[in-house]
């Protein structure tokens, strides 16, 4: 480990960090109608004032997030709670069973629903971080609330959206891995702010954990498949069966790691290990660096367009899994996993201009044109979640 390089990353993580947090405060925050605009250019200029509500929750989730890691800041807070009171009084569709919508306009009528439970989700978890700093209980029932809609969706409820499935269940239906990898994560931020109820959010992490090892880690295919048969075959035949997203891959390693630390689960690392080095070198760009976004388990072309792209949160997702894993297996090999990924953000994601890191390359590594700092999919929540963890791992490992 060489100290004098790490404490030079922890020192520029920290100023990415603040550039990041003052880069959304000053540009992302709607003062009229509450929350957060995300759709921002090179600059933070506002592009679209269509609101994502996943973006929402994350901001509200990331704010409360910060006070914890680094104490309450009134602005933070404030920054906070404009998210979660926007929400509660626009994005909740009331008469379909409180489901959420997924965009809405800046004054908050709606615009979208999905199928999907995502903004269940990041409500879920904003309400959990923001209860665990405030105490109020309210917010902590909502966040429970949520996670309870999520789990019984997830597992064959009624949706009273009406949506239905995305294919026709009697031609093809099956498991994906974005299900238990982020509840997994919404899992972990309530066991940690309601201890009261532990035993129920062990029980469900670990359900998660064996639905990720039994059905989606293919070791004989050397990958973790996103998309499987109802008792996990593999389906080769098509391309949705064969799509690998190396960096969705990565941060559910992390999410895993985050729970075998809590629970002395040591036997899990090992398996994490495996899952990460072969979404790396499977993804890993080798003529011009980065994170490809979409691989195919057999070689053969994803359908995706932007499968060769390299966007921004793989990469942040990368560094805390290496760094965890150097932390949990003090292996070098992944502070040189870590080294190489930073070092590649630094020079292609970070914007030094303006701050905060640019959310779509192209494979070359140059951003797309013209240049955009957040979208319906990108607002203040991989990045500076990522920074604040990797200051936090990097002062234990340094012992500072």
């Amino acid at each position: 480990m060489n100290k004098q390089k790490l404490r030079s990353v922890r020192s520029s993580v920290r100023e990415q960090l603040d550039g990041c947090i003052n880069f959304w405060l000053n540009n992302g925050m709607d003062k009229i109608n509450g929350g957060v605009y995300t759709c921002l250019d090179r600059s933070g200029k506002v592009y679209s004032t269509d609101k994502s509500v996943w973006m929402q929750g994350r901001c509200a989730w990331t704010f409360s997030w910060l006070c914890k890691v680094y104490g309450i800041n009134e602005e933070w807070l404030n920054a906070a709670k404009s998210c979660l009171d926007f929400m509660e009084k626009y994005c909740i569709n009331r008469e379909a069973g409180d489901r959420m919508y997924f965009t809405v306009t800046a004054d908050g009528k709606p615009l979208r629903q999905r199928r999907y439970f995502y903004s269940e989700t990041f409500y879920s978890m904003a309400n959990a971080e923001y209860y665990g700093i405030t105490g109020e209980k309210e917010y902590l029932d909502r966040a429970i609330r949520a996670y309870n809609t999520y789990w019984e969706l997830w597992h064959g409820a009624y949706d009273p959206t009406g949506l239905g499935p995305k294919s026709i269940p009697e031609t093809r239906t099956g498991r994906s891995f974005g299900y238990p990898m982020i509840y997994l994560n919404m899992t972990s931020i309530l066991s940690r702010v309601d201890p009261e109820h532990a035993e129920l959010y062990d029980s469900r992490a670990e359900a998660c954990i064996e639905d990720i090892f039994k059905y989606h880690v293919h070791p004989e295919l050397k990958c973790l498949l996103e998309n499987v048969g109802p008792d996990g075959e593999a389906r080769l035949d098509f391309t949705d069966g064969r799509i690998i997203n190396p960096g969705h891959d990565i941060e559910g390693v992390w999410f895993i790691l985050e729970y075998a630390k809590r629970k002395g689960r040591h036997e899990l690392v090992e398996a994490c290990e495996e899952i990460f080095v072969n979404a790396f070198e499977g993804g890993w760009d080798k003529e011009y660096g980065g994170l490809l976004y979409f691989i195919d388990a057999l070689g053969l072309p994803p359908e995706s367009y932007e499968h060769d792209m390299k966007l921004w949160w793989p990469h942040n997702e990368i560094l805390i899994a290496s760094l965890m894993l150097y932390r949990d297996t003090g292996k070098e090999k992944y502070l040189d996993y870590f080294h190489k990924t930073f070092y590649y953000c630094l020079e292609h994601f970070y914007d030094k201009e303006y701050g905060e890191w640019y959310g779509y390359l192209r494979r070359d590594g140059l951003p797309t044109m013209p240049p955009c700092k957040g979208s319906t999919f990108k607002g203040p929540f991989h990045l500076p979640r990522m920074l604040g963890m990797v200051d936090i791992m990097l002062g234990e490992i340094l012992g500072e």
